[in-house]
């Protein structure tokens, strides 16, 4: 049979998939020696037993008693023993870290007995009758699936202006009396006092808590696999509510905002450790432990620099000190902002715990975004109303909302919002995703607002105690009385804690200006500048950019492309040159054609000629024009009413003109007259096209053209194009590769037959999305994709992120195949996916030679080739 269970000395740190990152990292400090409870780890794959079968796999039951029956030797005591019991919690622990999504359920043990027991040993009444109320409000709301307001409201109004810790023994037995009172009324029955049913009840609760929906919301947004499921850890209690020689805290080996090293965290003194990320009390700052405590703060700081040292990473950890004893309950990788993940990447290389590959690895695209992100700007006229704890950086603008439905609501509608509560809860998960930023009056940087709001990037304040926040009324009010209402617009400043009231206006980043002119001084933009250059150094992808102007492709050049891989032409159209394409369609003999298309080229010449110089030296694609040219004409309904109302004294042209759109106009157009159809049926269009490139290379110092044919889907339509424009460079005598665009699933099947008319191929991947699923982005995205995300069709939207299942077996095809028939083909990518980090890791997965994307995310591009190289490089010394 399989072992379901495992004691914390058989773990280590390796074997998350199997015990979660909690169980495992609570085995590795074991064996490391350093203060864990004892307990044991029941297997993520009983979770998916469980989940799957609806039932506990056959013997778990037995297999959890031997263990805990071992825990009950080596304590000394047993479960729930009326005399002197022994408590336990029982927590949650996936293979990736997820803050506060599941569920964990303390004091596992206590019923009206054991809880005089636990008086009479600890010597303290009010902690027994304490955490008796704490397991009925936990288990009653995690495993009874009692709504939680019912026990806040219950202690809400036993408390009335005092703060819990101000409870006495009476009160407690009163709010326990309570509490059951909920139970019986919300269940129909008593709350179990068995504590082996207890804990029996607690795991399949933790176990069904995986598929949450908040869970479920936070996986998507993660990209965490949803079949991993999460381990259980039964761990003997250590109770930080003994005293005010007790606490709990959480720590961090540096300041996951900044990176900057130092003592950092929270503690909470005759608290659990919910007290600490609930917010419920305001915590103090970690150094204050050393004046509360000496002893277990220097210890504490000894095991956060074994910790530090082993993992080799900045570490989150969680601690309870019991009558001056301390105890590890967690450690992890800790989550931290971009700004930190740059810094301490930077400082572990030079720490040499790490080298710069690894550095590489440990940084990500998406951080790097983050960092290029405006800050606001110094400078007089900003009000500010107060200010909090700049728990996660990033300057952040929007109306205020204090519900996480108004926020999901306004959002929806495009309506930056900043959600502000009194303290979040995993409940309010996806009003954060909705929200630019989040503001809480309660709760230090390690509440739940400031570790979730961290993880995403969001910008967060946190513990600005001087607002009164009061949700119900939908408003809150800030020093000197100042009331801001629901809908009013706030300003929060992620670097410094302040909070504005209104707008205020942003500066670019450093990191931005470093990326635009190359200027450093900062020690952030130091560790951006190395961690780059080696990325660079490593990759095998090379980079370009979409750019369809000078300033784009030399912005471009900056940020560190090499080369454009999509320049798009029909954006040279626009403007005032509508008039030219307009002439060209009411065109009514071959004179008039060739006198628009005259008139065209010399400025397509320009044009060309411009990004020539900005990339010189550098390949430049040009997709010959691709939409269909109704996008070149008036609207139809427009036009027919402006005819309609001047009657017989509308112009000649407007009549022509209207004929010409009601001639072209198709029910679908982005499937029918476009790309290489539409050089096919307007003669000239794509002749004139290459001339320009042609002339254009003719007067530039080191062109490298390359001429891309757009929505070919069968290799005769590539080889009509080709020939002319091969004959026109030839009458040139100038040298351009021509290739094509793999729009068209057709295109990708026949592959083989295309690559003998090309010389490159690149995947458009924006339309062969579309066109694989059968669908159009512009209708759909707002029509049904919100609802298939919810009902996991999508774990992402195949436009934000590469279908590998679908389009990437197109691009597999078409590589494998292509490559066969040309062994030398050149092969890139030029859709919006370019830019995306899972994407390029994809495009490197499968051979292509470069990947293009718009010029802002081209240092993103940048640094994930680099990674997946790294990574491929991991995987096959494997």
């Amino acid at each position: 049979m399989p072992k379901y269970v495992y004691d914390f000395p058989e773990g280590n740190k390796d074997l998350k998939d199997l015990l979660g990152g909690k169980g495992a990292n609570l085995a590795e400090m074991t064996n490391l020696g350093l203060p864990v409870p004892p307990g044991f780890t029941i297997t993520t794959e009983a979770c998916r037993h469980y989940l799957s079968h609806g039932r506990m796999p056959d013997g778990l039951d037995e297999e959890v008693a031997v263990h805990l029956t071992d825990l009950e030797v080596r304590m000394g005591k047993r479960l729930g023993e009326a005399a002197d019991p022994l408590l336990v919690s029982v927590r949650s622990g996936a293979r990736f870290s997820m803050p506060g999504m599941m569920e964990t359920v303390l004091n596992i043990g206590l019923n009206d007995q054991s809880v005089l027991g636990l008086a009479k040993q600890a010597g303290n009444e009010r902690f027994a009758w304490d955490s008796y109320r704490r397991l009925l409000q936990m288990f009653g709301r995690t495993v009874l699936g009692i709504d939680g307001e019912r026990f806040e409201g219950a202690l809400d109004a036993l408390k009335g202006d005092r703060e819990d810790v101000d409870l006495d023994v009476a009160d407690l037995v009163r709010l326990v009396e309570t509490f059951k009172g909920i139970v019986r009324d919300e269940t129909g029955r008593e709350f179990p006092a068995d504590p082996r049913e207890q804990m029996r009840l607690a795991v399949a609760a933790v176990f069904s808590s995986w598929n949450a929906p908040r869970a479920v919301l936070y996986r998507r947004q993660e990209r965490i696999p949803s079949g991993l499921g999460t381990a259980v850890n039964v761990v003997a209690m250590v109770f930080g509510n003994m005293g005010h020689d007790s606490g709990t805290g959480v720590a961090f080996t540096r300041d996951p905002g900044t990176g900057l090293p130092g003592v950092y965290g929270d503690y909470l003194q005759n608290a659990q450790g919910e007290d600490v990320v609930a917010g419920i009390r305001n915590t103090v700052p970690l150094q204050d432990l050393e004046a509360i405590d000496p002893k277990s703060y220097r210890e504490l700081l000894g095991i956060m620099a074994t910790l530090e040292t082993h993992y080799r990473d900045l570490c989150d950890i969680e601690f309870t000190i019991e009558r001056g004893r301390l105890w590890m309950l967690q450690t992890r990788v800790g989550k931290r902002t971009p700004e930190a993940a740059f810094r301490i990447a930077s400082q572990l290389v030079d720490e040499g715990l790490i080298d710069l590959d690894e550095a590489v690895r440990r940084v990500n695209g998406d951080q790097l975004v983050h960092l290029m992100f405006p800050r606001f700007s110094a400078g007089p006229g900003r009000r500010r109303l107060t200010t909090g704890m700049n728990a996660s950086p990033g300057a952040a603008t929007g109306r205020v909302v204090f519900s996480s439905a108004r926020a999901v609501e306004l959002a929806a509608g495009g309506e930056p919002v900043i959600l502000v509560r009194r303290e979040t809860n995993p409940d309010d998960l996806a009003g954060m995703i909705a929200a630019v930023g989040v503001l809480t009056s309660r709760g230090g940087k390690t509440s739940h607002a400031a570790v979730v709001a961290r993880g995403m990037g969001k910008t967060c304040v946190c513990g600005a105690e001087e607002l009164d926040v009061d949700v119900h009324a939908g408003h809150f009010t800030a020093p000197g009385g100042v009331v801001v209402n629901e809908g009013d617009v706030v300003s929060i400043d992620g670097g410094d804690g302040a909070v504005y009231l209104g707008e205020v206006p942003v500066v670019p980043s450093p990191v931005a200006r470093y990326f635009e002119d190359g200027t450093a001084g900062s020690e952030l933009v130091a560790a951006v500048d190395r961690l780059m250059r080696h990325a660079d150094s490593v990759r095998r992808l090379d980079v370009r950019a979409n750019a369809d102007t000078p300033e784009d492709a030399a912005r471009a050049r900056r940020f560190g492309a090499r080369g454009i891989g999509l320049c798009r032409t029909e954006h040279m159209f626009l403007g005032d040159r509508r008039r030219l394409v307009e002439d060209l369609i009411l065109a009514s003999a071959e004179e008039e054609r060739q006198a628009a298309l005259d008139a065209l080229e010399p400025l397509q010449t320009a044009d060309f000629t411009g990004l020539f110089a900005a990339m010189e030296g550098l390949p430049v694609t040009i997709r010959l024009i691709d939409p269909p040219l109704h996008e070149f004409l008036p609207d139809l309904t427009e036009l027919s009413v402006k005819v309609a109302l001047a009657g017989s004294a509308a112009p000649e042209r407007d009549r022509r003109l209207l004929g010409a759109v009601r001639r072209l106009h198709e029910q679908n157009p982005m499937l029918g007259l476009r790309g290489v159809r539409l050089g096919l049926a307007v003669p000239g269009l794509f002749a004139m096209q290459v001339r320009a490139i042609a002339t254009a290379a003719r007067h530039s110092a080191d062109p490298h053209a390359e001429i891309m044919i757009p929505l070919v889907g069968a290799v005769q339509e590539l080889e009509i194009v080709r020939d002319e424009a091969a004959r026109i460079l030839a009458e040139t005598g100038v040298d351009a590769r021509i290739g094509t665009m793999i729009e068209v699933p057709r295109a990708a099947l026949t592959s083989a037959q295309i690559a003998e008319a090309a010389e490159f191929f690149s995947f458009g991947t924006n339309d062969l999305t579309q066109m694989t699923w059968g669908f159009s982005r512009d209708d759909v995205e707002s029509a049904f994709f919100g609802r298939y995300l919810d009902l996991g069709v999508f774990g992402v939207s195949p436009f934000e992120s590469l279908d590998r299942e679908g389009v990437g077996r197109l691009m597999r095809i078409a590589v494998e195949e292509g490559r066969r028939t040309r062994p030398d083909l050149k092969l890139g990518i030029c859709g919006e996916h370019g830019g995306d980090p899972d994407s390029v890791h994809f495009c490197h997965e499968i051979g292509l030679d470069y990947v293009s994307c718009s010029p802002f995310r081209v240092p993103v591009a940048r640094l994930e080739a680099a990674r997946a190289a790294l990574l491929d490089s991991d995987s096959d010394s494997r």
